[in-house]
């Protein structure tokens, strides 16, 4: 299962840090990655790291101003949002078994935790 929490509110320019937990032993096998979804448009990729954490990928829409992280001793992955903009806001979702610059998972999705930038 994965646990994703540390969305809020923030101003735009502001930052934010997402962190999602997983349970089980094998978290440090699986590439993890962070997507977004507005209400009634499409769920998008935003940022994947592989098993090791030695590659990452990003969306262009948040190149230069988001980092994934994860620490495998803590089961756990990270998403480092800086100069966050109001088109930024959005349910954020973590999951595991992710495929770079896809919507598409070999794994499972954790919940949302929404983030909102005000102007």
């Amino acid at each position: 299962q994965l646990q994703a929490s540390g969305g809020g509110l923030v101003q735009a320019g502001g930052s934010l840090r997402l962190s999602c937990s997983a349970s089980g032993r094998t978290f440090s096998m699986f590439n993890m990655g962070w997507f977004r979804q507005v209400p009634g448009k499409e769920r998008e990729f935003v940022a994947h790291i592989t098993s090791s954490g030695g590659s990452r990928v990003y969306a262009d829409s948040v190149k230069g101003r988001f980092t994934i992280s994860r620490d495998n001793a803590k089961n756990t992955v990270y998403l480092q949002m800086n100069s966050l903009k109001p088109e930024d806001t959005a349910v954020y979702y973590c999951a595991s078994g992710t495929i770079p610059g896809t919507n598409s998972i070999l794994g499972s999705w954790g919940q949302g935790t929404l983030v909102t930038v005000s102007s």
